[in-house]
């Protein structure tokens, strides 16, 4: 079997036996047990350009343009007299990606294959990035096909006693083989020809490169060479300790154990002897987690530095659980890690240390080694990490310390030592060395994990680039987008040629057999058609219809915005759509998944426009029963393009009787049914908090108000439909295509993750949570309701949403037919087919749609289950980047709301805003607080330890200011007074929503 590669092969007669290597040979058991012998082979060729302008020798190879400069690269102090190409090999994609990207554009870098495929073996996120880098057409980038020229073909070698050669050694010697190629054939094309430099940190790689007369540097060695203004910027991103990381001394006390070796932790997970899950880290306390095992029924506890061992959040990690004596329950106080650690000496390693005694950081200590149990009915399966299989790094936003800088370094321009404190609570603090420290204090920056050594507290790592003033509305939209990976790039001129010629004169041509828009579609625009959505919407995905038919029944239509028109498989657009995965919204930006002609004009479903849809059309009873649906491509003209409040006020209106109007009330009625149904089935009515952020203007973006969003009867009315439509594309989507279907599910939650809300509430309100099912969770939810405070009731649901599962996105042929279900839903099959101007899944199940209805045949791609699986892969990952970063910009928002009501009350900063909240949970110091007319969740620390603790019954005694009362009890689910103010950061220079316990006790002194 031939090896697959990158490259485009022709083969025009059969390969002679010397164009071929043979790679591999081994035996191989197939599912049925024959055992096969199994040849890989390569074919290697002589026709592959070598990228130079104007080469003598490639010249004749047909289309040849080359890209790389004769002269090469003249401005570096030591190659620069020369000119020179720089040659990257793995370990420098792996560990200086940040510095590659960062490198002159007019620097010429020849990439070899081998490079390329080690990267993508070893990282997919830095190989997507790296395609990135071969993408930008402002670079000076050749990708050398090394594996497949016949002059750099390299095979694994056999060594004495029938050893085979390493396959990073092959690597590293077919990357030096590149260069002795290049080295002779330049001299033949050019008569000066640039040197070829290998950018490497291996040490070993580079002696043996000397060895065969090739030009080796280390990356800080390189970067040393440039000019003191290009160096000054990029020393910073020299990620240190790659390959002159001294050995740890005897005498340094290790902090931490070190991991095992990755063949150990498989063969550990395969036997049971160890567990593999994603890290969890406890945002109250930092020196606790927890790990997800699948094979478990609860999570793995983590507790202290030693049993964290280096876990960053979102790290793959196999973690080993401790004897059930040793199990205990999760911290019962808050521990935060900006306060405990305030102290910390930037530069201690924890040997040798001294620690003031009445320092934050003895607490700590005690706090890291002295956990004890004290309810055995709330302990967990209990661990530590002996490994990690996959890193969670990525860039982090960050902020410097500001008391990490010496009174002499916060002038200071040479190389020092500060603390980078992440945005996200539950990331370590992270050292790095810079010297542009004094002028990144009050900057928002992106800073890279490098490393975590046993002997340190702290991980280290390296500036990336500043992004502007903290508070700045700008750098922090772009921090959000940054942190939760949001691409935001501006579409490219290959992506924007995709988009039709005419621009925004595109209209919908005259009806007509030869047109291909009108091509099998149905003309529907006579239908009273109307789109109902949030104030301002203008990507409008949807609308509805319905009318009485002769027979009695009645007509329901739901009509899509028909995306796949516009976006076809396998183009630039199609493929920056999945890789964006959807539309973000911001509270003051739209982050378009498309280009904005189409999702705000072209494909939007705008009123007394034709537009291109595709519907889906039930005939229905007056019960909402279903008698029979289709689905077909069609041409619709809205009537209106209704808000929520429109919308209602439309249908409430009894002096109109207009075909629209009737079509609204139809839906209605249609959907009280409808939802009728779905909750007799065990539909679950959860709950998030939803505000609406009022702006001053959309240029000043400046928060006037905040408010619970109003949810109105036509909400209801609208989400019906959209679940039916999605519901009935599904079921025909799966019954044409069983094995490749993009369907959505919703998992059932394990019980045990309700057993603390049920705990709860049976101690605090003597009420039952029934999980046993979706039905009897929803008949549970409506009890739990307390006279006069219908926010107790959203509270529960939405602590109840908390314990749920996140539904995700699959292929129907990956999962049996009994996991197909959404749980929250209550229904047995479902995708997503209603948003294909924001979803890129929607796109897909568009394009499956279509070929069951024989439409247009289904593209190739679509018919790879694992292409399918990659996609959606990355469309899970994106949507849920989406939600965070959502959720991000509307706590930032409600911050600053907050600062705007000082304004324009009066009240100057540090002036307090008296708000209802309810108590959600307990620690031994303290309160997490839920202020629902804001949806902003806040702590309440006690500092001084005057109070007492019954965690059994979740209360908390306060000592009373009234001499008529002895002590105030706190407990979960209790409605208190908190002010709230907006506190500057003393280190940060950062605002921060603060809160104040009023109601029933002032925290104040306590």
């Amino acid at each position: 079997m031939v090896e697959k590669t990158d490259l485009r092969i022709s083969i025009l007669k059969r390969a002679r036996q010397d164009d071929c290597l043979s790679l591999n040979r081994f035996m191989r058991k197939t599912v049925s047990g024959k055992v096969i012998n199994v040849l890989r082979e390569r074919y290697v060729r002589d026709d592959i350009p070598c990228g130079l302008e104007g080469c003598y020798l490639c010249s004749k190879l047909a289309e040849y343009r080359g890209v790389l400069p004769r002269s090469g690269y003249q401005s570096h102090l030591k190659f620069g007299q020369t000119g020179h190409w720089l040659v990257i090999d793995t370990n420098i994609i792996l560990h200086q990606m940040d510095l590659l990207v960062a490198l002159p554009p007019t620097l010429p870098l020849l990439i070899p294959s081998t490079t390329i495929r080690e990267t993508r073996h070893r990282s997919l996120p830095l190989y997507n990035r790296l395609r990135q880098l071969l993408q930008d057409q402002d670079r000076l980038v050749w990708v050398w096909w090394n594996e497949e020229r016949r002059e750099t073909a390299t095979v694994r070698q056999i060594h004495q006693n029938n050893v085979r050669e390493q396959i990073n050694d092959r690597n590293d010697r077919s990357i030096r083989q590149t260069i002795v190629f290049y080295r002779e054939h330049l001299l033949h094309s050019i008569d000066s020809p640039p040197v070829l430099v290998l950018l490497t940190d291996d040490r070993a790689n580079r002696n043996l490169a000397e060895e065969q007369g090739i030009v080796a540097v280390s990356t800080r060695d390189y970067v040393e060479g440039f000019e003191s203004q290009e160096r000054e910027m990029l020393i910073d991103l020299v990620v240190g300790g790659v390959e002159d990381t001294e050995k740890i001394s005897t005498n340094i006390r290790r902090i931490y154990p070190d991991y095992l070796q990755e063949e150990v932790l498989v063969a550990g997970v395969k036997t049971g002897r160890y567990y593999e899950g994603n890290f969890m880290a406890n945002t109250y306390n930092y020196l606790e987690g927890k790990v997800n095992v699948r094979s478990l029924s609860k999570p793995v506890l983590l507790t202290g530095r030693q049993n964290l061992n280096r876990a960053i959040d979102g790290d793959l990690v196999v973690v080993e659980i401790f004897p059930e004596s040793n199990w205990k329950e999760p911290g019962l106080e808050v521990v935060d890690q900006e306060a405990a650690l305030k102290y910390d000496d930037v530069g201690d390693e924890d040997h040798g240390a001294v620690y003031n005694k009445e320092s934050p950081q003895k607490q700590v200590r005690v706090l890291d080694t002295n956990q004890t149990v004290t309810r055995k009915s709330h302990v967990l399966p209990t661990g530590r990490v002996v490994g990690i299989l996959k890193r969670n790094r990525r860039t982090y936003v960050c902020h410097i310390d500001k008391t990490s800088l010496s009174a002499f370094s916060s002038t200071s321009s040479a190389q020092q030592t500060v603390f980078a404190t992440p945005v996200e609570r539950v990331l370590p603090r992270i050292r790095m060395r810079t010297r542009q420290a004094p002028s990144l204090v009050g900057q928002k920056m992106l800073v890279t994990i490098d490393s975590w050594n046993v002997s340190s507290r702290y991980p280290d790592g390296h500036f990336v680039r500043a992004l502007g003033a903290i508070e700045d509305k700008d750098a922090e939209r772009e921090s959000i987008m940054l942190e939760y990976e949001i691409p935001y790039r501006p579409f490219g001129k290959s992506i924007m040629s995709c988009l039709p010629s005419q621009g925004d004169k595109w209209t919908v041509p005259p009806k007509s057999i030869d047109s291909l828009e009108w091509r099998d579609r149905e003309d529907l625009r006579k239908l009273p058609i109307c789109s109902i959505d949030p104030p301002g919407c203008q990507d409008i995905d949807d609308a509805l219809h319905a009318q009485r038919l002769p027979n009695g029944l009645i007509q329901v239509g739901v009509h899509i915005a028909d995306v796949s028109f516009f976006v076809h498989p396998n183009t630039p657009m199609d493929s920056e759509a999945a890789a964006r995965g959807n539309t973000v919204y911001l509270v003051d930006k739209r982050i378009d998944m498309l280009p904005g002609l189409l999702g705000t004009n072209l494909c939007s479903l705008r009123p007394a426009v034709e537009r291109l849809a595709f519907s889906v059309i039930w005939e229905m009873t007056d019960n909402a029963e279903i008698r029979n649906v289709r689905f077909t491509k069609s041409v619709i003209k809205s009537m209106e393009a209704f808000t929520y409040e429109a919308a209602q006020i439309r249908k409430d209106d009894k002096s109109l009787n207009d075909p629209l109007t009737n079509s609204i009330r139809l839906l209605n009625t249609l959907a009280i049914n409808l939802k009728a149904v779905r909750k007799s089935m065990g539909a679950l009515s959860l709950s998030s908090p939803e505000l609406k952020i009022h702006l001053n203007s959309s240029e000043s973006a400046e928060p006037i108000n905040v408010e619970q969003k109003e949810l109105k009867e036509t909400n209801s009315l609208v989400e019906e439909f959209m679940l039916l439509a999605n519901i009935s594309v599904a079921q025909r989507v799966q019954e044409t295509f069983p094995a490749i279907a993009v369907l959505r599910r919703h998992m059932p939650p394990p019980k045990t993750n309700f057993e603390a809300l049920q705990d709860l509430l049976m101690k605090r309100k003597g009420m039952q949570l029934d999980v046993s099912s979706s039905k009897a969770l929803a008949e549970s939810l409506d009890a739990c309701t307390v006279p006069n405070e219908p926010e107790f009731n959203t509270l529960v649901r939405i602590m109840a949403t908390r314990c749920m599962l996140a539904a995700e996105y699959f292929c129907s042929g990956s999962v049996s037919k009994n996991q197909y279900a959404h749980y929250g839903l209550a229904t047995p099959i479902y995708t997503h087919f209603t948003s294909p101007i924001r979803r890129y899944a929607d796109i897909l199940i568009h394009r499956q749609l279509a070929a069951s209805i024989n439409y247009t045949p289904l593209d190739p791609s679509l018919t790879s289950k694992t292409h399918i699986e990659r996609l959606l892969n990355n469309v899970n990952r994106k949507h849920r980047s989406a939600q965070m970063a959502g959720r991000t910009s509307v706590e930032f928002f409600v911050g600053l709301s907050l600062k705007e009501w000082h304004k324009n009350t009066g009240k100057g900063d540090g002036q307090k805003r008296r708000e209802e909240a309810f108590v959600i949970r307990t620690f031994s110091n303290g309160l997490a607080v839920f202020v629902t007319k804001l949806g902003l969740e806040g702590l309440i620390i006690f500092e001084k330890k005057l109070h007492t603790y019954d965690p059994d019954n979740y209360v908390i005694s306060l000592p009373s200011l009234n001499t008529n009362e002895n002590r105030v009890q706190v407990a979960v689910f209790d409605k208190i007074m908190v002010d709230l103010f907006v506190e500057k950061d003393e280190n940060t220079q950062r605002g921060k929503v603060k809160m104040e316990l009023v109601e029933p006790i002032s925290s104040k002194g306590l």
